[in-house]
């Protein structure tokens, strides 16, 4: 259903150099190299992720209560997004750990201020 996300960014150059880093713990790789927008994937028929520059040219801005979810295929690779978000320069929303008997997650804030969350079943 869902065939890509995008999160905005006031520093196109910025995103996209926490981005190329970040995803690639899942192997992902730019799929969508543009001026205003870079887009990654590991698959060219699975949703894609995105940062852009808005397209009225008024300053990105964080949505209250927006989040994208990101999935992982084990508490490890959880814990490896999170640790290379924090290397990058993120900030932590959560360190990982079980959440409601059933998800192993963990959440940080990227650059721009956008909400991410890590997760996998858990184990």
């Amino acid at each position: 259903m869902i065939a890509y996300t995008i999160v905005g960014t006031n520093n196109i150059a910025k995103a996209a150099a926490f981005y190329d880093e970040l995803l690639s713990v899942a192997g992902a790789q730019r799929a969508i190299d543009a001026p205003r927008m870079i887009a990654w994937g590991n698959n060219p028929a699975a949703p894609m992720f995105a940062v852009a520059t808005p397209y009225d040219e008024k300053p990105a801005t964080v949505g209250n209560g927006s989040m994208v979810a990101i999935a992982a295929t084990d508490p490890d690779q959880v814990n490896a997004f999170y640790a290379k978000a924090i290397e990058l320069g993120g900030t932590t929303e959560g360190e990982p750990g079980v959440r409601m008997d059933a998800y192993y997650c963990a959440y940080v804030r990227d650059l721009d201020g956008n909400k991410l969350n890590f997760f996998c079943m858990a184990k």
